[in-house]
């Protein structure tokens, strides 16, 4: 278990006047109200039901024509062509997020073996970015995406609870020569999940998804400075005590896409007030849209096809798919 430094310390900590403006009002039912739905998202399609022995999809990401995920149990990476499912890769060793670069290269969190790879779009050649970090393996990489000058961030959990032993949760960045650095690390942050940079590629959005009590459960932004470090904390929305977010995308305009929320509870301290569907929101927090989804568990979201006016949705053993009337952001 991790050091327990919860959510109710940390408030206590900062004391009365500060909680106002750091933690906003959580969630509630009537968030949902009054909204704009239809001028952000369209009608739910569901392109395919993934049968295996295991079933848990994640990672989709658009590149190279077609949609890919992952059935991170099944240990695979499939392929949605826009008329039939494949298998794109087998031994995926767990991997969950997925992203492509400019030049078509599948990137991936592979979480069972500890690694971030890169499978070169031509040869289909793999090779390992990352897989250690101060002289211990890396936890589990859950997420990635890149900055304005091409470096990749990513998220990696669940680490140990003694940084001398093991890494502990933590959000890293590697450069372009190689070089990895912890940029963000537990306790500050608890349970790092999905994310994404603005369409500028000079903001960092993170998902803290801590199902425990008193956790981080909420989105996070950081302004990247030149060097590659992130400052300037601001929590944009609090999905406690409701589940919080998963993956998430973002548009043209830099709204986020939150796959976020349950239909009934499992056995966490998560309760059902965060719905469970993809939660439009502006990079200011406000709720602008909510959509919601078949079956649980949703996990993450892309846009994608060519004129990236599609999102693409991993949800329980359904991939789905939603018009959106703005585009996503550019591949970066």
């Amino acid at each position: 278990m991790l050091q327990q430094v919860t959510r109710r310390q940390v408030l206590g900590a900062l004391g009365a006047t500060t909680l106002i403006s750091t933690f906003p009002g959580s969630l509630k039912s009537a968030d949902y109200s009054n909204l704009d739905t239809d001028a952000y998202l369209g009608e739910v399609d569901i392109l395919a039901t993934i049968e295996d022995d295991k079933v848990f999809t994640e990672g989709p990401a658009w590149g190279n024509g077609a949609l890919y995920f992952t059935n991170v149990p099944a240990e695979k990476i499939l392929r949605w062509d826009g008329r039939k499912l494949s298998v794109y890769r087998e031994n995926s060793n767990k991997a969950n997020g997925l992203h492509f670069d400019r030049a078509g290269n599948l990137w991936a969190c592979e979480g069972g073996a500890g690694r971030i790879t890169r499978t070169e779009w031509k040869t289909g050649k793999i090779s390992v970015l990352a897989d250690q970090y101060n002289s211990f393996p890396l936890a589990a990489p859950n997420d990635l995406c890149f900055d304005y000058k091409n470096r990749l961030f990513f998220s990696s959990r669940p680490g140990s609870d003694d940084a001398t032993t093991g890494n502990v949760n933590a959000v890293y960045r590697l450069d372009g020569n190689g070089t990895l650095e912890q940029v963000l690390a537990w306790p500050n942050i608890h349970m790092p999940n999905g994310l994404v940079t603005s369409p500028d590629g000079k903001k960092l959005y993170l998902i803290e998804a801590h199902p425990d009590a008193d956790y981080h459960r909420d989105i996070r932004s950081y302004d990247i400075d030149p060097n590659g470090g992130l400052t300037n904390e601001k929590i944009i929305v609090d999905f406690y005590p409701g589940r919080s977010g998963d993956g998430m995308a973002i548009d043209a305009k830099g709204n986020l896409y939150v796959a976020a929320g349950l239909h009934v509870t499992r056995k966490t301290s998560e309760t059902l007030d965060t719905k469970p569907g993809i939660h439009v929101i502006s990079p200011q927090g406000k709720i602008l849209a909510f959509r919601e989804m078949p079956e649980d568990t949703i996990t993450n979201c892309s846009f994608g096809e060519r004129n990236r006016k599609t999102l693409f949705v991993t949800c329980g053993t359904k991939l789905l798919a939603i018009p959106t009337r703005i585009p996503g952001k550019p591949i970066k």
